[in-house]
């Protein structure tokens, strides 16, 4: 690229980091605020809410690079008309190719990006992710639990331990477990501790008593213990297993998936559309490059409005972005849908490249104009 090809491309790029960073944040706040209760109820640290919050920043990612590349594109060719500096480029003799190749070349790393992030870094984040979350209900007693105050999870298991000291040794400890309908029990114990092995997390308790009230009788049953191991992975569902749902799996894992996988052998269907839909990813900044191009590329005066093409290039592209979601949603049980999303985006970008290679900008019908002038007369009148 020549100086003209690097200047595009730095803008382009800062356009869309600063885009990018912008959506990404504003998603990621709305999302975090679902899980503002590591904080409030479950008395997690900053560093853990940010940290579990974190992970689905990757996700978001993906989903929104080409967006944000395409808002970029477009602000850098507005800017680039505003200034007349196309139409100087165009009766320079600078071929529309030159001008599109430092685009080409943005979408090029953002398709990298989000290919690397769909085949491995999202993955990995939402594991961590169930990882990490599974570790924190784990940890019920230790972090939740406050001497002197009774807490409820789950709406029917209550604790409450009067003194926790500095060995981590729990006094005075009352567990009310409602979770079976057809046994209420209520535990009373002088002290406890929390205890992890490869088999869960359990509480375990000394010197106490457990009553027991069964659906429909008035007289509990009570029985005494010396030691007894309270067992928390019932409730926190036990040590984080390795069966992955189809979206937290690499990409080498749905090409491959091992022949002992229970998810694959029960859902071959969602791993097929899955896999069509990570291949694709890296299809639509390229698309949408060409997209916004086709429509914004071509020059034209300051005295031409850019309105309708601008509203024509997101109508196509809102097109192709749903596109993709019916047809990964409907693969599952059709198949052959899952190759609608790839003839689109190639299709598609066919179209625009040749589109561009005539030199002309795209012409709306005459009953758009009419309907387009027809509302900007109503709006101003109003």
């Amino acid at each position: 690229m020549g100086s003209i090809g690097r200047y595009v491309f730095r803008t382009t790029m800062v356009a869309f980091l600063i885009t990018l960073v912008s959506l990404t944040v504003v998603i990621w706040f709305t999302q975090a605020m679902r899980d503002f209760d590591l904080i409030t109820s479950q008395r997690q640290t900053l560093f853990v809410f940010m940290g579990i919050t974190g992970m689905i920043i990757p996700l978001l990612v993906m989903i929104l690079a080409p967006i944000a590349l395409v808002m970029a594109v477009a602000h850098v060719l507005s800017k680039l008309g505003s200034d007349s500096e196309i139409i100087v480029m165009n009766a320079a003799g600078m071929s529309p190719w030159l001008l599109l190749r430092p685009f080409m070349a943005t979408a090029l790393v953002v398709s990298v990006l989000v290919a690397g992030i769909a085949a491995y870094v999202s993955p990995v984040s939402l594991r961590k992710l169930r990882d990490w979350g599974a570790q924190v209900r784990a940890d019920i007693l230790t972090n939740i639990v406050q001497p002197g105050r009774f807490t409820t999870v789950g709406g029917n298991l209550t604790f409450h331990i009067a003194d926790r000291r500095p060995n981590g040794l729990l006094v005075g400890i009352f567990v009310d477990d409602a979770r079976d309908p057809k046994e209420h029990s209520t535990y009373l114990a002088e002290q406890g501790e929390i205890v992890k092995n490869e088999n869960g997390s359990f509480l375990g308790m000394e010197g106490g008593s457990i009553q027991r009230v069964a659906a429909g009788e008035r007289d509990p049953r009570i029985i005494t213990f010396d030691r007894y191991a309270f067992d928390l992975s019932k409730f926190t569902s036990g040590p984080q297993n390795s069966n992955y749902t189809v979206r937290e799996k690499y990409i080498w894992e749905l090409l491959w998936p091992r022949a002992d996988d229970a998810l694959y052998i029960a859902q071959p269907d969602q791993y097929r559309s899955e896999l069509y839909d990570r291949l694709a990813t890296p299809l639509y900044p390229i698309t949408f490059i060409i997209m916004a191009f086709t429509f914004l590329g071509p020059p034209q005066t300051t005295r031409q409005s850019r309105t309708l093409a601008l509203l024509g290039m997101v109508g196509v592209i809102a097109l192709l972005r749903l596109t993709g979601f019916v047809s990964t949603i409907v693969g599952v049980h059709v198949p052959a849908v899952l190759a609608v999303q790839f003839i689109a985006l190639i299709g598609t970008a066919i179209a625009g490249l040749w589109q561009i290679s005539r030199g002309q900008a795209i012409e709306p019908s005459t009953i758009v104009v009419r309907v387009a002038t027809a509302v900007a007369d109503r709006v101003a009148r109003n």
